[in-house]
């Protein structure tokens, strides 16, 4: 199983309302115009995944995401792509789409920020909160 953990932290412009996309990144601020991030502070980006997990992401593998916050677990299905990048030293973006950008982790996603857990995204609105973001890539697929 190929699987990356990254670390992040709340903060109170969280909005999670984006309806086609949703991301996780290393920048410590947030303006409300960032509709779509869930987390800032990450300790890892697009760059610092292993290369097995870029190999098996542009195979088109299933990715899982899972977003852990104070007890309460939400997931997102997505898919890699032959064209990915994956070299982002900032953000990570999963979109519902197939656009691709330097940015994009994976495609074709069944959720988007607008459709994470409410109790997740309130939670994410402090400061303090700390997120546990599991990336699990679906080796059957």
């Amino acid at each position: 199983m190929l699987r990356e953990v990254i670390h992040c932290r709340g903060h109170e412009n969280v909005r999670a309302t984006h309806k086609s996309t949703l991301e996780f990144t290393k920048e410590d601020y947030l303006t409300p115009r960032g509709d779509c991030i869930l987390c800032v502070s990450a300790d890892k980006s697009l760059k610092d995944l292993s290369e097995d997990f870029k190999r098996a992401l542009r195979e088109g593998k299933r990715l899982i995401v899972r977003i852990k916050v104070g007890g309460f677990v939400d997931e997102v299905i997505a898919y890699g792509d032959p064209r990915l990048i994956l070299d982002h030293e900032h953000s990570m973006v999963v979109r519902k789409s197939t656009y691709i950008d330097a940015r994009t982790l994976a495609v074709r996603a069944n959720k988007a920020a607008r459709d994470i857990d409410r109790l997740i995204v309130e939670l994410l609105r402090n400061p303090e909160t700390v997120a546990e973001v599991e990336l699990v890539i679906d080796e059957n697929l």
